[in-house]
Formats: C-alpha cells, sequence, structure tokens
C-alpha cells in the first residue's frame, strides 16, 4: 500500500515549493560532515568560494561565505580530499540545493594533485618557470600559429576574435587532441612543427577550453612543458578559464586566462595603432575641411569687398587726409611766416631806434678823422688838424684850433 501523499493534487507557486523544499532540507541536514574530492573551485569578486565536492558517482555544490573562507584557504585547493561540516540549504533563486560550509578538513590529497605539485616544484627548481627565459610577445605579428583542437570552441574564439580584429593575419591552426592519453604528445610535436614552419611564424597560442583537472591535464605534462620552454617561437598559453591554472601556463612567456583573451592580447599593439591611425585620418581630414571652410569664408569675403566692387574707395580716404594734411601745413605756414614778420619788424624797429642814424636824428653828431676812424676823446686831435663831423643831413669839415 502506497503512502499517504499530504499534499496530493495540491497546486504550489514556484517560490512556496522551493521554500517549503528548503526549510525541510535545512531542518534535518544541519550540522552534517560530508567527504569528497574539491573540483571545480572558483573564488567570487565578493571574496565568497564556491566550488563542487564530488565522489565516483555524484556532485554535490558547496558556497563557504568570505569570512570562513579566510580561514581554510590552504584546505581548499582543487583535487584536494576534504570532509567539510556545514548545513544543507537551497539557493531559492536557482532552486539549486548545497551545502553551506563552515569547516574544512583536508584529507588524503587526489592523486592528480599530488602529480601536479611534485613536476610544478622539479621544472620550478630546473628554471623553466624563471622570468628570465620569458621571451618577449611581438608587438605587431603577422602571422600567428594556434595549437588546439579543431573542433572545440577555443579554435572558434581564437579564430573570430582574430576576423574581427585583425583580419590582415595569417593564421595556422595546428589540430591536436587536447583531451585524453594522446593529447599530450600531439601537442608538444605540434609545437616543435610549428617551430620549423616556413615562413616563420612569430607567436604561438597553445590552449583548450576550460574544464576538471581531468580535463586539463595534457597540459600539466612533462612532455608539453617541455615543449614550450624549447620554442624559439613566443608562447602563450591558453588553458582553460580564469581559476584554472597548469604547468604550461607557469612555462609559457604568457598567460591568457581564455583562448579569446590570448588572441585579444595578440592584436591588441595593432587594433590600438590602427586605432591612432583612424584617429590621425579623422583629424587630418577635419583639419583640412576647416581650413578649406576659412579659406573660401576669407576669399568670399575679399571678392565681394567693397575695395574690390570699389577700387576708387582704396584713394578717397587717402586723399581727404592728404588735402587735410596740405590744408593744415598751409595754415601753419602762413602762421609761421606772419609771427616771423612781425619779429622781424620788431627786431628792425629796435635796431634803427638803436642805430647812429636814430642818435644823428635826436641832435647828436659823429666826428671822425681824415681815415674815418671816430675821434670819442680830445686827444685823439691835433691843432690844425682836419676832422669831418657828421651830423644828420650831411658832413661838416672843421680845423681843430
Amino acid at each position: 500500500m502506497e503512502p499517504e501523499a499530504p499534499f496530493r493534487g495540491q497546486v504550489f507557486t514556484v517560490t512556496a515549493i522551493t521554500l517549503a523544499v528548503k526549510q525541510m532540507m535545512e531542518g534535518v541536514f544541519r550540522d552534517v560532515f560530508v567527504e569528497g574530492e574539491v573540483s571545480n573551485l572558483r573564488e567570487a569578486a565578493s571574496g565568497h568560494v564556491y566550488f563542487d565536492l564530488k565522489d565516483r558517482e555524484a556532485l554535490l555544490s558547496a558556497v563557504m561565505f568570505k569570512w570562513d573562507a579566510r580561514k581554510y584557504a590552504f584546505e581548499l585547493q582543487e583535487g584536494v580530499q576534504v570532509r567539510v561540516w556545514g548545513s544543507l540549504s537551497c539557493y531559492a533563486k536557482q532552486g539549486r540545493y548545497q551545502i553551506v560550509v563552515k569547516t574544512v578538513e583536508a584529507l588524503a590529497k587526489g592523486n592528480l594533485f599530488l602529480e601536479f605539485e611534485k613536476l610544478k616544484k622539479k621544472l620550478e627548481a630546473e628554471g623553466l618557470f624563471a622570468p628570465e627565459h620569458k621571451k618577449e610577445i611581438p608587438a605587431y605579428p603577422q602571422r600567428i600559429g594556434v595549437v588546439t583542437s579543431p573542433t572545440g570552441a577555443a579554435v572558434r574564439d581564437i579564430l573570430s576574435v582574430l576576423k574581427r580584429r585583425s583580419p590582415h593575419l595569417e593564421v595556422i591552426v595546428a589540430p591536436v587532441l587536447v583531451q585524453g592519453d594522446e593529447a599530450a604528445p600531439q601537442i608538444a610535436q605540434a609545437i616543435e612543427d610549428l617551430n620549423r614552419f616556413k615562413p616563420a611564424v612569430d607567436v604561438l597560442l597553445v590552449g583548450r577550453g576550460g574544464g576538471s583537472i581531468e580535463d586539463l591535464w595534457a597540459f600539466n605534462e612533462e612532455i608539453v612543458a617541455r615543449a614550450i620552454f624549447k620554442s624559439n617561437i613566443p608562447v602563450i598559453s591558453c588553458v582553460g578559464h580564469e581559476v584554472d591554472f597548469t604547468i604550461a601556463d607557469f612555462v609559457a612567456d604568457l598567460r591568457a586566462p581564455t583562448p579569446s583573451a590570448a588572441a585579444e592580447l595578440v592584436v591588441q599593439n595593432s587594433q590600438n595603432t590602427q586605432g591612432y591611425i583612424a584617429q590621425l585620418q579623422k583629424r587630418l581630414l577635419q583639419s583640412v575641411s576647416l581650413f578649406y571652410e576659412r579659406a573660401k569664408r576669407r576669399f568670399d569675403l575679399a571678392v565681394n569687398s567693397r575695395v574690390l566692387t570699389h577700387p576708387e574707395t582704396l584713394t578717397q580716404a587717402k586723399e581727404q587726409e592728404l588735402d587735410d594734411l596740405t590744408a593744415a601745413l598751409d595754415a601753419a605756414w602762413k602762421d609761421k611766416l606772419a609771427a616771423f614778420t612781425h619779429r622781424f619788424s620788431l627786431a628792425k624797429n629796435q635796431l634803427s631806434a638803436l642805430g647812429p642814424q636814430a642818435v644823428l636824428k635826436r641832435g647828436y653828431s659823429i666826428t671822425r678823422s681824415a681815415d674815418g676812424s671816430v675821434i670819442s676823446r680830445v686827444g685823439q686831435t691835433q691843432p690844425g688838424q682836419t676832422v669831418y663831423i657828421q651830423v644828420q643831413d650831411g658832413m661838416i669839415h672843421s680845423e681843430v684850433k
């Protein structure tokens, strides 16, 4: 006999039934321990940490809020076996159940994670990650090699970005497997082949889309790491999403968080230069147009000006100024001549009044000797000497007694 269904036939809203499930789940699975392997670990901008707990058969979503996550950063690593303590809950907006984790205890690490750490330490000790071995990415590449799956989303993203941003670039795709036992040897061989490609390739993009640590493992293989390190061509790794790191990322000359981001990095200088040239062209056209408009306005003003339509106006004002100057000069000359004449008359009169003739008219006379010299003292004469006395109207001869 089937158990009684208390809500059979009842109509619920999505919110009501989701909240009912949430209440039942939180009431039953409160303060429980769950063991599993950490997978798909990611930290939000808020500081909250999201991950999955998985075993061979199932997967459970988990969230650890930032105030708890800070204390357990070391234990929360991709691929680590952990025992978490928390309570089940339901995230109503997405209708997804999850465990809200309060504490984390690391158990035995997963085999892949141990292999990753072991190889990472080995290659780092050999200097494969050292900055001095990093090659400079060319600013303006003309030929780009891409090592990835020919059917995956990564190659489509890369080609789409390159076509949109720099359609003139030549792209050589080396198709390889990016997952499985054969993937790592194929990736390493493709890198070596592109290093021998003629004409030479300027930069290599090596990667794939995101996935679990198992999906990305080919890029954690030593054969791939050494092929990247030996490459004479600069290599940009673009494996997975932003939170995924592989050995290839550490060895590569530059890491991009995604395949499309790698394509953006390759062409950013070319795109910036094209944009700068386009701005210069626009400014040049604007300057030429502005110069033409100004020149045209000046030409129109000149053509329609009164000077050109009535050229006589050029001299009319100057002729009037000349007349004014002439009149002013004439008036000034006459005034100065009259003043000079007046001063001359005054001087003449003064000279006449002071001259000998004027003195003679007043009854005085001038006595001279025979040689014409003026006699002003008695001692200048001798008895019997003839002297000449000048009066107003003539000369008197006289003998000295």
